[in-house]
């Protein structure tokens, strides 16, 4: 059986998701989503992502996020052939 994300469910978080208005209430509501150690992952792979896009090295970036090889090759593949997610989000950040 193969697993989507495109489920109701998940349809209902991105919603809530896409009401939240400020930085602060990013920060409430995914204290109470997420475990600490879950919202740093996320926050960490992001981190990787903008460095790789910065054409840093493995190394340096292991260095700098802690994040393991096996964590920077994961994010990599997604940059590189993913849904373009990752871009979307570093080009509207950049037009700001």
């Amino acid at each position: 059986m193969s697993k989507t994300i495109r489920t109701e469910e998940v349809d209902h978080l991105f919603d809530a998701i896409l009401s939240l208005q400020s930085k602060e209430e990013c920060y409430a509501f995914f204290e109470d989503v997420c475990t600490i150690n879950e919202l740093l992952s996320i926050s960490q792979r992001y981190e990787v992502a903008k460095m790789l896009r910065e054409e840093q090295t493995y190394r340096d970036i292991a260095d700098k996020t802690g994040a393991s090889t096996a964590t920077i090759s994961r994010v990599n593949r997604s940059l590189n052939y993913g849904c373009d997610g990752y871009d979307l989000v570093f080009s509207r950040l950049n037009n700001k």
